[in-house]
């Protein structure tokens, strides 16, 4: 292949290339950035309430009608559901991977529609929504005052009205959530023993509210008449003032005689619901959760976020402000200064090697052009491919540096080859060498593009992963090639010196010096080296030897490596998730969640705290639940490099200061469980976010049980207990707990219908009673601040404390007279849940688990696999839900992919090689390498996850690399007809300095990843220590095993179809003849 135009005409090289940098800056700049690929899969929520219902009456009524009818919805993958004693119903509708989201919500709104006239007046009155969300949370916020001068109903009230609808319309925000539930509403606080005196009922009040609280449209006078003027006429429509309600008539006589309701009830501007509170730093406040659409930019949500509050905050009334309390991209942008950070370095590191290698600053400056060209190119290509910049796309970056200087080494190093043999000019050296190594390149890279291929047709959400990654690789590699035959022989003919003979006469520098020991010494190593060739080659035994002991090494390490997804990180934020005892009053609650805040705001690592007392990310809703998320300091705040733990540890931090790191998540959560460990009655969970947005509120195992036997919840519970029981005894699990607890205090009500007969009314009407004081009903609407709010009616609090408190509410009889209720209700206490939750119609509990220090969470899912196992009776079984469910389904596909990368280098090869034998010698090779990442990546304790797949793959292709170049050069040798031992010898002795150099350059390239330490540094570590291990393990062996392979594969090849020797009029094999003449008439002379 003649690429020689392109060296003969250098502006043209650099303007393919300058084209490559203009378009990636383009590229660079409307790329998207966000922390990983967006991989979760669409979620459709269904939500509704049944007032005053509890959990088992809202899981039969709602959810049992809509689940039936949801269930198997197109591309549907599961389904959870939950119920509570709030009268809360929720089902969240999972979809596969890559569904589209707004058809899956489409379908499932479809689907609840034909289940509606199943479902309850009061609940169809409510309606049920259908949103599409993703649970990610990209930004959590708080409103809150320093003082509490404002309480909880205002904060919420202002936001909900001056501060959520503006961020709803911010471009790719999916929905604002927050937990409070103190919306405006009207509150009819009825008093039973005046309805009593009057003989009414609450149905009678939501029946005046019914007739007197409306919108109409009477009319007009004058319309289409000959009248001058026409008059609209207006009534006075909804009322808006709690003294407008306390004016409806409820009872009027012929005498002139009125009721007011505003005499048998108290009325006033209150909360919709009083079972969430929140204190911001110990004052009230309220939260905002924004979550973000599937497919969106979740750092340019994250910005519009902040620029819209502060706009907004300007208006506040005085005293209220903005708190962030989670903010994804801060711990994004941190890990992306630390990736940009190493990349410099690693190109300084890199610069060095092949300085030291090449010897003059022209030769070293031609790798050092083509990396930027390279990976500022690849940029481009994201963008068409419609990638975002992550933390993936950075990372292949950093490992593509190795590859692409490495292109541009092979170039530079065979051009000077050339002069070394005593080119006169360099335009001729760069064209005759380019000849002769064309052809390498180009099957080096479709060989590194190959491997990155069958990466990207993995499923699932591993292979979103994979293929982010796997296509950047491939596109900074082929523009690498794309340089290599262009940008690199062109600037080799420009700036490339022919060797100076006459240089004996002047005084040698201290650098030349340098240089002359160098090469004196590396000559001396070249010959070592091909005389430990000639003794490998002589003993084929070893060399078998060497690849077997690394094809089983390799296989066992596999097995024993402990497996992840990706490793967690401290991101800046920790929820704190607390459960009293059931049954615990709210009040109680509260009291534990500011003891436990109290204990909080000593730690130096904490910035601030938002306390949620009511509501939990894990068990939902509940008065004996609460939440508390605490942001930690900024990361320049409290540091954990390297330097600064020896700081640390010299001005009295002690010796553990250097292992210890107190401001890090992992010692404040070690802290929270230490400090929490007095607090007896309540049960305290406490994690950080996930690594991957979109699935589950927690890191760690997210499982769930599941009962398919449709038996009793209590027996469920036991089998439960003692599973977790089992597993909490395993050294891998620190904690298996689960929220769930069937033993809240209950009463059953039991109506005497002999009783309701005799008194002329149904049960009906006694239990619509019971529920108008004590459940509360939605009655109608009003307008206010130009939103709806909702009509409450229910007793006041002090009327429905305890029990006997039934004895002063009353029904009506059909004679008109009044009977307390109590007459016609028993009540028996008993035991059941808060809230029922359901995973693909079947009864279920969710189960949250934590690997151990040192353990990952491919090892909690072995030990619950073995737990199971031997604990679960039949009919009961546990799945996993979130992205443990991502993670167990990709665990499978892990070794078939290795599998494929390698049978496609070998098959490329074998087109290359015209032979099914000869590419053995490269595809041998490559098992040793990938068993010394894995060696590595134990000694170092890291796990099996993502990124070490990754440098695995990549490993595949350089070592590949190494090994072609070595049998490329063996075989041309051969092929001008040298004895194979001696081709193989002289071909790798040859490829000796390129392949020390790329490879040097490559692991001390990566050095500053694998003691990586700041923001992101797991990822880090695990990158730079299986790519180092393998490359350093690999390419100490390769140099010695592969010419040893390839006198055996190629001995064979020939023995099958004879060698046609090329004609010796060949030029390229005249010009190697005269090489071999050339070096050895210099050696006699030397002698």
């Amino acid at each position: 292949m003649t690429f020689t135009n392109f060296i003969k005409r250098p502006v043209l090289s650099t303007v393919v290339s300058i084209f490559f940098v203009l378009l990636g800056t383009i590229g660079l700049i409307s790329l998207p950035i966000e922390q990983y690929p967006n991989i979760a899969p669409p979620t459709i929520s269904v939500s509704t309430t049944y007032q005053g219902a509890d959990a088992q009456t809202v899981l039969n009524s709602v959810i049992a009608p809509l689940e039936e009818s949801i269930n198997g919805v197109e591309n549907m993958t599961y389904m959870t559901s939950s119920a509570s004693n709030s009268g809360y119903a929720s089902i969240t509708v999972y979809f596969k991977q890559g569904s589209d989201p707004d058809m899956a919500a489409v379908n499932v709104q479809n689907r609840v529609s034909q289940a509606q006239s199943l479902l309850p007046a009061e609940v169809t009155r409510v309606g049920v929504t259908v949103t599409k969300r993703q649970s990610s949370n990209v930004i959590m916020f708080a409103l809150t005052t320093d003082d509490g001068r404002y309480d909880d109903q205002f904060v919420t009230n202002y936001a909900l009205i001056n501060v959520i609808p503006q961020l709803k319309r911010i471009n790719g925000v999916g929905d604002v959530q927050s937990p409070s539930t103190r919306n405006y509403s009207m509150r009819i606080w009825l008093k039973p023993e005046k309805m009593k005196e009057f003989g009414l009922v609450p149905s009678d009040v939501s029946q005046a509210l019914a007739e007197q609280n409306i919108e109409a449209a009477p009319g007009s006078f004058g319309e289409s008449s000959d009248m001058q003027y026409e008059y609209t006429l207006r009534y006075k429509g909804r009322l808006k003032t709690p003294l407008e309600y306390e004016n409806i008539l409820i009872k009027s006589n012929t005498s002139g005689q009125t009721l007011r309701l505003g005499e048998v009830a108290k009325i006033e501007l209150g909360g919709l619901q009083y079972n969430v509170n929140l204190l911001n730093d110990g004052q009230p406040a309220v939260m905002g959760m924004v979550q973000q659409i599937a497919g969106s930019n979740a750092t340019q949500i994250a910005s519009d976020v902040k620029k819209t509050l502060d706009e907004l905050e300007k208006s506040y009334p005085p005293g209220l402000k903005n708190v962030i309390l989670m903010d994804v991209t801060e711990f994004l942008f941190a890990s992306i200064e630390e990736v940009i950070f190493t990349l410099i370095i690693t190109l300084v590191l890199v610069f060095i090697v092949v300085y030291i290698f090449l010897q003059d600053f022209r030769s070293t400056l031609i790798p050092m052009i083509a990396v930027p060209v390279a990976l500022i190119g690849t940029f481009l290509f994201l963008w068409i491919f419609g990638f975002s910049i992550n933390l993936l796309t950075l990372s292949a970056l950093l490992l593509a540096i190795a590859i692409v200087v490495d292109d541009a080494i092979v170039v530079v190093e065979a051009v000077h080859a050339k002069l070394d043999q005593g080119y006169k000019s360099a335009l001729t050296a760069s064209i005759d060498a380019m000849n002769e190594i064309s052809s390498a390149i180009i099957s080096i890279t479709l060989v590194m593009s190959a491997v990155f291929v069958p990466v990207s047709f993995i499923g699932g959400t591993s292979g979103y992963f994979y293929r982010e990654f796997g296509v950047t690789m491939a596109v900074s590699i082929v523009i690498s090639a794309v340089n290599a035959l262009t940008l690199s022989p062109a600037l080799c003919a420009v700036l490339l010196k022919p060797h100076d003979e006459k240089h004996g006469e002047k005084k040698l520098s201290l650098i030349d010096r340098f240089h002359a020991g160098f090469n004196y010494q590396f000559d001396k190593i070249t010959n070592k080296y091909k005389k430990g060739v000639q003794w490998v080659i002589g003993h084929g035994v070893i060399a078998g030897g060497v690849v077997a002991t690394g094809i089983i090494a390799l296989v066992a390490l596999m097995g024993v490596t402990k497996t992840g997804l990706v490793p967690n990180e401290d991101t800046g934020t920790l929820f704190v998730c607390i459960s009293t005892a059931p049954g615990t009053t709210q009040q109680r609650t509260t009291e534990v969640v500011k003891q436990i805040d109290k204990m909080l705001e000593a730690n130096p690592a904490i910035q601030r705290r938002e306390a949620i007392m009511g509501y939990s990310f894990i068990a939902g809703a509940g008065s004996n639940q609460g939440t508390i998320i605490i942001k930690l300091k900024p990361f320049e705040e409290r540091p954990g490099g390297f330097f600064h733990r020896i700081k640390s540890a010299l001005t009295g931090g002690g010796i553990e200061a250097l292992f210890v790191n107190p401001m890090e998540y992992t010692s404040v959560l070690g802290m929270i469980y230490k400090q929490t460990a007095t607090i007896k009655d309540a049960q305290i969970l406490a994690f950080s976010p996930p690594m991957i947005s979109g699935f589950s509120a927690q890191s760690g195992i997210t499982m769930t049980m599941q009962d398919k036997t449709g038996g009793d919840l209590n027996r469920f519970f036991d089998i439960v207990k003692n599973f977790l029981k089992e597993l909490n005894d395993r050294p891998e699990i620190q904690t298996a707990q689960t929220q769930y607890n069937p033993n809240y205090p209950q009463y059953m009500v039991d109506v005497d219908v002999a009783k309701t007969k005799q008194a002329g009314i149904s049960p009906s009407s006694v239990l619509a009673v019971m529920q108008g004081y004590l459940g509360g009903l939605y009655a109608s609407n009003f307008n206010s601040y130009g939103k709806l709010y909702r009509v409450m009616i229910q007793a006041g609090p002090e009327s429905r404390m305890r029990p006997d408190d039934m004895s002063k509410i009353y029904v009506r009889c059909a004679n008109g007279t009044m009977s307390p209720v109590s007459e016609f209700v028993n009540l028996k206490k008993v035991y059941g849940p808060s809230n029922i939750t359901r995973f693909n119609l079947f009864t279920s509990m969710d189960v949250s688990v934590t690997p151990n220090t040192g353990y990952s969470s491919g090892d909690g899912m072995k030990a619950i696999a073995e737990v199971a196992k031997t604990t679960l009776p039949e009919g009961y079984s546990y799945e996993y839900s979130g992205l443990t469910r991502s993670e167990a389904e990709s665990s499978n596909s892990t070794g078939l992919i290795f599998a494929l990368c390698i049978v496609f280098v070998y098959l490329i090869l074998s087109a290359q090689y015209e032979s099914y034998i000869l590419p053995l010698s490269v595809v041998l090779s490559i098992p040793f390498g990938l068993a010394g990442a894995f060696t590595f990546t134990n000694i170092f304790g890291h796990a099996n996850d993502i990124y070490m797949q990754i440098s695995l793959i990549m490993l595949i292709g350089l070592l590949a690399k190494n090994a072609i170049l070595i049998v490329q050069f063996a075989l041309e040798r051969r092929r001008t007809g040298m004895a194979i031992k001696y081709s193989a010898i002289l071909g790798a002795g040859a490829r000796l300095r390129p392949i020390l150099m790329t490879s040097l350059a490559m692991i001390i390239g990566l050095l500053p990843l694998m003691f990586a330490s700041g923001v992101g540094k797991n990822g880090n570590q695990t990158l730079g220590a299986s790519a180092v291990g393998g490359m350093l393990i690999g390419t100490l062996l390769q140099i010695f095993i592969v010419p040893a392979l390839f006198a055996l594969f190629q001995w064979l090849q020939e023995k099958i179809s004879p060698l046609r020797f090329d004609d010796e009029d060949n030029e390229e094999a005249a010009a190697e003849l005269a090489q071999y003449a050339e070096a050895s008439a210099r050696k006699n002379s030397k002698k």
